[in-house]
């Protein structure tokens, strides 16, 4: 069953939620304890999310740097192993086009099959720091829908390079991402919808949008995408504030605007603990109206987040 059948199932709006892989060498005892915390709320689905790897500066000797490439959150495939194994709920693992040749991309897909996970999100990720454009890596995919190309090819039961696959396994199905307030890159809204419309015809079954703090945002967003016939579910995403730092971190990191009333009730804000009670507040009242107005789903994003997400489930579920 797929995550569009399994949010139909839900009755009202489904719940789902986002974690990143622990860091190299911690091991998982804090990422599980999270799952654990927010399966009170039953989530549909949980998503991981992967991150290339980068270029990090060791000193060695003579007071010397010497560059290293390292990743630095290895093991998204075996963490949505070990979550769906543990856990017993449907796993959506990120699979990107950053940092990945074509070749990497097929060994992925073919361990997942192995692990019988067949949901995607399929994204292109960001560019390396390093790097003022993306830059694909090898063959690797420079644009979503070339690796959406790639796993449609796989799926018909041929690798990348046109080999036919001996005994093809079970279909994925894949969601992709979308941005309300437009994609850092993309020149208008006009085009960046022209990409999402292209990834649906291509195969995606739903969408997912990077996280936003206004309601008006989404909803025109969608009313644009279905003029242009995007029929899937379009799924929100939402990241309450947690820290006074958020203020300038998440609209630079995250290309989003703050809205004037959000701002000024954060601003007035002394610690970080006053902050994470307006983000509350603020995320409840918009999941509320979401779901007042038929959002299929509501998708969280954990990062620095746990504690305002539960006090939020409690307060919409």
């Amino acid at each position: 069953m797929n995550i569009t059948d399994i949010i139909k199932q839900k009755q009202g709006t489904a719940f789902s939620f986002e974690v990143l892989p622990p860091l190299k060498g911690t091991g998982t005892d804090k990422l599980f304890r999270t799952v654990e915390e927010l399966s009170e709320f039953s989530p549909r689905y949980i998503n991981i999310t992967t991150h290339r790897s980068e270029y990090v500066y060791h000193e060695v000797e003579g007071g010397l740097l010497q560059r290293q490439r390292i990743r630095r959150r290895p093991g998204t495939i075996a963490i949505a192993a070990a979550i769906q194994h543990k856990f017993n709920v449907p796993v959506v693992p990120h699979i990107v086009a950053s940092g990945n040749t074509r070749e990497d991309l097929e060994y992925m897909l073919l361990d997942l099959q192995f692990l019988d996970i067949s949901d995607l999100l399929v994204l292109r990720g960001d560019k390396a720091k390093e790097d003022s454009t993306f830059r694909p890596t090898g063959d690797g995919p420079r644009y979503a829908t070339e690796l959406i190309e790639q796993i449609n090819r796989f799926n018909e039961g041929f690798f990348h390079d046109g080999t036919p696959i001996k005994v093809p396994g079970e279909k994925f199905h894949y969601g992709v991402a979308c941005y309300p307030e437009k994609h850092e890159e993309a020149p208008n809204m006009e085009s960046d919808l022209a990409v999402l419309k292209q990834k649906v015809d291509m195969g995606a079954e739903y969408a997912v949008t990077q996280l936003f703090y206004d309601n008006r945002k989404y909803f025109e967003f969608v009313q644009r995408a279905r003029a242009l016939g995007i029929e899937v579910p379009i799924i929100p995403g939402i990241k309450p504030l947690a820290k006074l730092s958020q203020l300038s971190i998440v609209p630079k990191t995250f290309h989003c605007d703050l809205p004037e009333a959000l701002y000024r009730e954060a601003v007035k804000c002394k610690t970080d603990e006053e902050v994470k009670q307006v983000g509350i507040e603020w995320a409840t009242e918009q999941c509320r109206e979401l779901m007042r107005n038929g959002a299929p789903s509501l998708h969280f994003y954990t990062v620095s987040a746990v504690e305002s997400i539960k006090q939020i489930a409690r307060n919409i579920y």
